[in-house]
């Protein structure tokens, strides 16, 4: 088996040179680009040998050596310095056992690393004292490295906290400023539907709806981007009732009859006999299980099946909504639920949403006392579903009313 060299290298030329002189030896090489990449891989992969150029970006050649000198796995590795700027009594002071100049001879230079790679070693002619004091002085630079790369990654943490914040402000002053335009639209368009204001032929009519519709999921958007909103702020609210869940999951799904409709998905339900009696915000938990179903529609294929099932589970009601999708990468299972997350973010992406809906879903539901999580494949009506399976548990209102009083 071929020794491996680990070359760390800035410079593409210099890396091509090197790969090939060895490369002709019969040696193996492995590149990094910069230091913190150079220990990784050193760390990973074990190399027979290590080149390291001293002046790298990031972590210095000095310091790359320091590191991996404190890696009981490679304290006995070769590490040769290649480098033009490098000094030789510091690179032997802090670890190498050997050093060569740049540019490298390229008629011995495969030699002399076979000869590293057979035990030579360089003799150090430092003394004791100028080792101490080089290390005390590369010691102080690397400190002064890093405070700072301290500072300014405070600097940057700071800023990110300020885009944070105005981000936010754009979310709510944008959804209020849309929000004003679309109330009167919303009116007028349900008066049209309506022949409040007069008559209507049938092409109109049509025309009028598929507006509706479009509207609706504007306004779907806009509701999504201030309840995001005010979840990060901190300011949702709900407003504590009794209801029936059977009704809220019932009102859900005959509010996305129209998405039903246009996949051609059919609805499959296995629901307990109501009523099934929560305390709670059912308007908020309404609109959170749209967002639930909404998501189940939009990942089926066409004339697919949908599952919803509610029934009681000990102190517990639990809805379980499946869909016949791919399903969802057991490492994406909590990743889902963070805000602006998508399987596919990009502008090409097949399934359209602006990845909010169910990061709300979430934080509703656990307002509510409850959980959700997402799991695959269910049974649901006898049917059998293999894509992504959404569970949220809620708590009957007696238990969600202990909770409550205390605190």
């Amino acid at each position: 088996m071929p020794s491996r060299i680990l070359h760390i290298e800035d410079d593409s030329s210099n890396r091509l040179l090197v790969r090939k002189l060895l490369a002709a030896e019969g040696l193996e090489v492995i590149d990094a680009v910069d230091g913190l990449e150079g220990v990784r891989l050193a760390i990973s992969e074990r190399p027979d040998l290590v080149l390291v150029d001293i002046n790298l970006p990031g972590l210095d050649g000095y310091e790359v050596t320091l590191r991996l000198r404190a890696e009981p796995s490679l304290k006995e590795t070769p590490i040769i310095a290649i480098t033009a700027e490098g000094d030789r009594d510091t690179s032997m002071a802090v670890g190498c056992t050997g050093f060569l100049s740049k540019p490298i001879d390229a008629r011995r230079f495969a030699s002399q690393v076979i000869e590293y790679l057979g035990g030579f070693r360089e003799r150090i002619t430092s003394t004791v004292d100028t080792t101490e004091a080089v290390l005390r002085s590369q010691g102080g630079r690397i400190v002064a490295r890093l405070e700072a790369k301290v500072e300014e990654l405070e600097r940057m943490n700071s800023r990110l906290r300020e885009l944070d914040r105005l981000r936010t402000e754009f979310y709510r002053n944008m959804s209020h400023e849309l929000a004003t335009p679309m109330t009167p639209i919303v009116g007028y368009l349900r008066m049209l539907l309506d022949d409040d204001l007069g008559p209507l032929d049938k092409p109109q009519k049509k025309a009028l709806r598929a507006m509706d519709d479009c509207v609706r999921r504007l306004r779907t958007t806009l509701d999504n981007l201030t309840d995001i909103t005010a979840i990060e702020t901190g300011r949702m609210r709900l407003h504590h009732r009794d209801y029936d869940i059977l009704e809220v999951v019932k009102r859900s799904t005959s509010v996305l009859q129209g998405a039903f409709s246009d996949k051609g998905v059919t609805l499959v339900e296995e629901l307990s006999r109501g009523p099934l009696g929560a305390l709670g915000d059912p308007d908020r938990l309404h609109r959170a299980m749209i967002q639930i179903i909404e998501n189940a529609v939009k990942f089926t294929k066409e004339s697919g099946r949908v599952g919803i099932c509610v029934r009681a589970v000990d102190e517990t009601f639990e809805v379980s909504v499946a869909d016949e999708g791919q399903g969802v990468d057991e490492a994406k299972y909590t990743q889902i639920f963070e805000p602006f997350v998508q399987g596919d973010g990009s502008a090409t992406r097949t399934h359209g949403g602006v990845g909010v809906g169910l990061a709300i879903a979430k934080k509703v539901v656990e307002g509510h006392g409850g959980t959700i999580r997402i799991s695959r494949g269910a049974i649901i009506g006898g049917v059998s579903f293999a894509g992504a399976v959404f569970v949220v548990t809620i708590p009957k209102a007696a238990t969600f009313a202990s909770r409550l009083a205390h605190g």
